[in-house]
C-alpha cells in the first residue's frame, strides 16, 4: 500500500529536484524532451565527470567540423556519447543545435550516469554503458497537439501510409533518415501532410528498421488523430504534422526560441501535453450527489460484478455519458491525500489498450472510483464460455492477445512511469465494442519512478495459476511477472480453457503441463481450440510458441513485452526454444500460510491501495 511515509519521501524528493533545477541558469532554452538519471549520483567522482566534459566538448567539436553524426569515447573509454542532427538542417544549424544541447545536459543532468536531450534540429545523449550499434527504445517520449484533426477511433489520412513509407526509405539511404509529404485533394481544397523518420547512424539495417516500427505501431495507440505529434527514444524517432517542417537550405538557421523565465521542470513532471490539461486532483473529482444519482444509489440492478477491493457499478451522468464506477472498501487504512495522489498519477495513464480513470469521489468513509464504461465485459465471459467461444474466431482473439501486449507494454516501458500489474487475466481484460482489449483493475499494482523493474514483498496478492514462481514462493516481482501471465493468458485464449481446469477428454489438467508435454512430442496442436478449425495453423502454433517462452520457470529466459512485440510483429524473427515452464502442481509453490484465498482464486489482503508508489 502507498504508505503516508512514502508519500513524504516523494514530496521531499520533488522539492529537492525542483530546488536543483531552479538554482541552474534559466536563460538555458529548454528542449522538446530530455531524460537522465538522477538517481544515479557519481557527485563524488571527479573523475567520471572530468571525462564527461572532454566527451561533450569532443562532440561539440565534431558538429563545428560540420558533421551531423559523430559517437565517440572519453580517453580511458569511462563514458560514451553521440549526437545526431535531423537530416534537413544545416551545418550551421546543426552546431547551433549541438551547442544548447550540451549546455542543457551539462547544466540539468551534473551528476548521471546517462542523460539523453532531443532538440527540434538534434538530440545528443551520453552514458558510462557502450551503447554504440544497439538500438535502444526506453525511455519513450510522446509528444502531440491537443487539437484532433479526426474523431480517436480513425486514422488521418496521412499518417500509417506515410509513415511505412518513410521507413523503408529511409533504410535505404546513408543518413538513415527520410521525410515527405503526402496530399488529398477533397473538392477545391488540397490537404498534406508532412513526417519524418530518423535512426541514429550506429545502427544497422535491421536494428534501425526494429526500432522505427516500433514507433510506428505506437502511432494508432496514442495520436492517431492528432493534427500533430513527435515520438522519441534514445535510438530513432518520428515527427508528423499538417504544417511544413522540413529546413530549406540556403536559408539561415531559425533564431531560437525566446529564453523562459522558468526553468525546465523536474522529470517527474515532463508528460505529454494532452496528459498535462490534468492539472490538479480536484479537476478529478467528482461529487458525491452525482454519482449517487447516476448509479440510483449503487442499486442491484445496476451491479456490474465485484473487482478486487470493491463493487463495481454501471452509471449514467447527466450528460449520457456511461461510467463504470468501482465503490472501494471502508476498511481501507489510507488517507485522503494519499489516495488524491495516487488518482492523480494513474488518470496520467492514458492508452487505448488500458481502461481510463475518469476520477475519483471521497465522501466521508465512501471512496470511488470512476472510469470510462467498457460495454462487453471482460475476456473470461466470452473465451471460458462454450457458446460464446464459438464466435470468438482467430481473427478477434489475435487482436484481442496484441492489443494486450501493447497495454502491457506501456505500463512497462512507455509510460512515464513503470507500472508492474500483478493481476493480468482474462477477468481483467474488458472489452470495448469493437471487442479492442483493455486492461483493468489496478488494484494490486506497483508503480515506480525510475528504473528499477524488481522489488520484493511480504503480501502476495493475485490470482492463482497467472502468478509467476518467484513471486508466489518468495514475493519477488518484476516486468517478467506481468510477462508470466500474459504467457498464461495467451495459451488460455488459443486453447479456450481455464489454466487450472484444462480438460482433456476426461482428465482434467494443469494448462502448462499440458502444453509442455504437447510440445516436447510434437502434438502442440491439440491445444488449439477445436473451434478455431480452418484459421491460420502457423500464426497461432507462432503464438503458443510465444506463450510457452514467456511462462518460462527460469526469469532470465522470459522474453520482456518490447521483444515480444518484434516477435508478434515480424514473422522473421526466429523464436528461440523454450525451456520448461513453471508448474504449480508438480512444485506447490504457494505455501498456504502466506496467503488468503478470495472466492476461491483472488489472492488478496482486506487493503485498499490504486498502486504502490516507489519514490527515488
Amino acid at each position: 500500500m502507498f504508505s503516508l511515509h512514502n508519500f513524504e519521501a516523494f514530496l521531499l524528493l520533488s522539492l529537492a529536484v525542483f530546488v536543483l533545477t531552479s538554482s541552474i541558469n534559466s536563460q538555458l532554452i529548454s528542449p522538446a524532451a530530455w531524460d537522465c538519471s538522477i538517481s544515479n549520483n557519481l557527485t563524488g567522482d571527479a573523475v567520471y565527470k572530468s571525462n564527461l566534459t572532454d566527451l561533450l566538448d569532443s562532440l561539440y567539436s565534431k558538429a563545428l567540423q560540420n558533421n551531423s553524426f559523430y559517437n565517440g569515447t572519453s580517453a580511458n573509454n569511462g563514458s560514451y556519447g553521440l549526437f545526431l542532427c535531423r537530416g534537413d538542417v544545416s551545418n550551421s544549424a546543426c552546431q547551433t543545435c549541438v551547442s544548447l544541447a550540451r549546455d542543457y545536459i551539462t547544466s540539468y543532468c551534473p551528476t548521471g550516469t546517462s542523460a539523453i536531450v532531443w532538440y527540434n534540429e538534434c538530440m545528443l545523449r551520453y552514458s558510462n554503458i557502450n551503447f554504440f550499434g544497439v538500438a535502444q527504445t526506453v525511455p519513450t517520449i510522446f509528444i502531440w497537439n491537443n487539437e484532433n484533426i479526426t474523431s480517436p477511433e480513425e486514422t488521418d489520412f496521412g499518417v500509417l501510409g506515410l509513415m511505412n513509407g518513410l521507413v523503408e526509405d529511409a533504410l535505404g539511404t546513408n543518413k538513415l533518415y527520410r521525410d515527405g509529404k503526402r496530399t488529398k485533394n477533397s473538392g477545391n481544397d488540397t490537404a498534406a501532410r508532412y513526417a519524418l523518420v530518423q535512426c541514429t547512424m550506429d545502427l544497422n539495417l535491421t536494428e534501425c528498421s526494429n526500432c522505427l516500427k516500433i514507433l510506428v505501431n505506437n502511432v494508432s495507440d496514442c495520436c492517431q488523430s492528432s493534427s500533430g505529434f513527435r515520438i522519441f527514444n534514445p535510438s530513432c524517432d518520428l515527427r508528423y504534422e499538417i504544417h511544413p517542417f522540413r529546413q530549406r537550405q540556403g536559408l539561415p538557421p531559425p533564431m531560437p526560441p525566446p529564453p523562459s523565465s522558468q526553468p525546465m521542470p523536474p522529470l517527474q513532471s515532463l508528460l505529454p501535453r494532452s496528459v498535462d490539461q490534468i492539472t490538479s486532483v480536484e479537476s478529478l473529482q467528482f461529487d458525491f450527489g452525482t454519482i449517487r444519482a447516476a448509479t440510483d444509489n449503487f442499486s442491484d440492478a445496476n451491479k456490474l460484478g465485484r473487482g478486487g477491493f470493491g463493487e463495481v457499478y454501471r452509471g449514467r451522468l447527466f450528460n449520457g455519458q456511461e461510467i463504470a464506477v468501482k465503490r472501494l472498501s471502508r476498511s481501507s487504512g489510507q488517507g485522503d491525500l494519499e489516495f488524491k495522489n495516487e488518482v492523480l498519477l494513474v488518470a496520467k495513464l492514458q492508452h487505448r489498450n488500458l481502461v481510463r480513470l475518469l476520477g475519483f469521489c471521497i465522501e466521508r468513509s465512501e471512496r470511488l472510483l470512476i472510469y470510462e464504461f467498457v460495454p462487453n465485459t471482460s475476456l473470461d465471459h466470452y473465451i471460458f464460455d462454450q457458446t460464446k467461444r464459438a464466435n470468438l474466431d482467430w481473427e478477434m482473439r489475435y487482436k484481442i492477445i496484441r492489443g494486450t501486449a501493447r497495454g502491457i507494454l506501456y505500463l512497462h516501458e512507455d509510460s512515464r512511469l513503470r507500472i508492474i500489474h500483478r493481476d493480468l487475466k482474462a477477468g481483467n481484460i474488458l472489452l470495448d465494442v469493437e471487442m479492442n482489449p483493455k486492461i483493468a483493475d489496478f488494484g494490486m499494482a506497483r508503480l515506480f519512478v525510475s528504473d528499477e523493474t524488481e522489488g520484493n514483498t511480504n503480501r502476495i496478492v493475485g490470482t492463482y495459476g497467472y502468478m509467476a514462481p518467484e513471486y508466489a514462493m518468495f514475493g519477488q516481482f518484476s516486468i517478467k511477472s506481468d510477462v508470466f501471465s500474459f504467457g498464461v493468458l495467451i495459451l488460455e485464449i488459443v486453447s479456450g480453457q481455464k489454466i487450472t481446469s484444462f480438460h482433456n477428454g476426461e482428465n482434467v489438467e494443469y494448462l502448462l503441463n499440458y502444453a509442455w508435454k504437447n510440445w516436447r512430442e510434437g502434438t502442440i496442436s491439440t491445444l488449439i481450440d477445436p473451434t478455431l478449425s480452418g484459421s491460420p495453423i502457423t500464426e497461432i502454433l507462432r503464438c503458443i510458441h510465444i506463450g510457452l517462452l514467456c511462462v518460462q520457470e527460469n526469469v532470465d529466459d522470459r522474453p520482456n513485452m518490447a521483444s515480444v512485440g518484434l516477435m508478434m510483429n515480424s514473422n522473421s524473427i526466429a523464436l528461440p526454444l523454450p525451456t520448461q515452464p513453471a508448474s504449480f502442481m508438480r512444485t506447490n509453490v504457494i505455501p498456504a500460510t502466506l496467503l488468503q484465498q478470495d472466492n476461491g482464486s483472488n489472492i488478496t489482503e482486506n487493503k485498499v491501495s490504486i498502486t504502490e508508489l516507489y519514490p527515488r
